[in-house]
Order: structure tokens, then sequence, then C-alpha cells
């Protein structure tokens, strides 16, 4: 046969590959993305809230033995942990600008009753202007609400978690 007789169609190329609609992989890569990023902020902000507490808790523990006669040095490192604790637990926009009867008002809002704004928790807005050292009942007293304060903070989170 000649090959100008054969029945041959000539080459036809197929038709480009549309954009529309992605490949499986694509749907899994846009689904599975985000909800990866979701998780690990998640998670950032439960290791850092938690890290927070517990660091907390051992300095507290190491200034409940300092000396008698450091009451003062005492007050000053209970505000400083307590400021650090609310600005590593709860917004910053919130807790960072908060003084006096504000940040008393905030610190009373995990703990039962108002001891921080009418109770011994009044040292930590007061201790600046304050002539005298505190005495050691009332560092002792303060030392405990501020553990209960802490306590309160990771009974707070164990709260949100459930609902």
């Amino acid at each position: 046969m000649q090959p100008t007789q054969l029945p041959l169609k000539d080459i036809h190329l197929p038709e480009t590959i549309s954009w529309w609609p992605p490949a499986i992989g694509w749907w899994l890569v846009a689904i599975i993305v985000p909800l990866v990023l979701f998780f690990l902020y998640w998670l950032y902000k439960r290791l850092t809230r938690k890290t927070a507490i517990k660091m907390a808790k051992k300095t507290l523990a190491i200034i409940k033995q300092y000396d008698v006669k450091e009451n003062d040095k005492k007050l000053r490192e209970l505000s400083i942990l307590i400021r650090r604790v609310a600005i590593s637990t709860s917004p910053r926009a919130e807790t960072a600008s908060l003084t006096g009867r504000e940040w008393l008002a905030f610190l009373d809002q995990l703990v039962p009753g108002s001891h921080f704004s009418q109770g011994c928790g009044q040292l930590l807005a007061e201790a600046a202007y304050r002539k005298n050292t505190p005495t050691e009942p009332e560092i002792s007293q303060l030392i405990s609400l501020c553990e209960d304060w802490l306590n309160a903070q990771t009974n707070h989170t164990k709260r949100k978690k459930k609902s």
C-alpha cells in the first residue's frame, strides 16, 4: 500500500490542563495547612501559659524563703511576679497599663472576695508610698493570697477547657 492511501489521521494534541478543579492534593493542603497553623498557635499559647504559672509557683517558693528582715524585698518581688503572670496569662492590652485600684480589681476577678482591693492585697498598690516596711504577718497573708491567685489561674485554665 502506498503511504498516501493509508487511512491515517493527523496527530492530535491533548487539551491543555485547566487550573480548575485542582487536584485532590491541593484540596488537602488547603484544609490541612490552616488546621496545623491553628493547632500550633493553640499549643504555643497553652505552653506559655502553663510555663508562666509553673515558673511563678517556683519563684513564689523562693520568695517565701527570704529572710524575715527582707520584707520590702519580698513585697517588691511579689508585685513583680504577679504582674508578670498577669501579663503572660491575660491579654497584654488589658493588664499592662493597670495601676492602683484598677490593678487590684483585676486581681480580685479570679479570687473569691475582694482580698486584693480591700484586704492585705492593697500592699501591692501601696508599697511604694508606705513609710514603714510591712510586718511579717502582712507579708505572710499576702504570700498566701498570691498563692491562691496563682492556683486560681491554673483552675481558670481548666475551666476554659471544659467550656
